[in-house]
């Protein structure tokens, strides 16, 4: 796997998960957690955070390294 990618996957998948995980402490308030856990709805947000943080985001990351290291 190239270095574009392991980067991409890393950081834009860090933030995919942060952002599940926010998202599920924020709807604490109106169901628990478990709860939560059980529907397919919680599971396909993560998902799309997970490609939105790698593809969207990763890649952005990617091009703004690349800008400084060439600098």
């Amino acid at each position: 796997m190239s270095e574009r990618w392991k980067y991409q996957i890393k950081s834009g998948g860090i933030w995919g998960l942060f952002m599940s995980g926010f998202i599920l402490l924020f709807n604490m308030k109106e169901q628990p957690i478990a709860e939560q856990l059980q529907h397919p709805e919680f599971w396909v947000r993560t998902l799309v955070y997970l490609i939105i943080g790698i593809f969207g985001l990763g890649y952005y990351n990617w091009k703004q390294k690349q800008k400084q290291q060439s600098k």
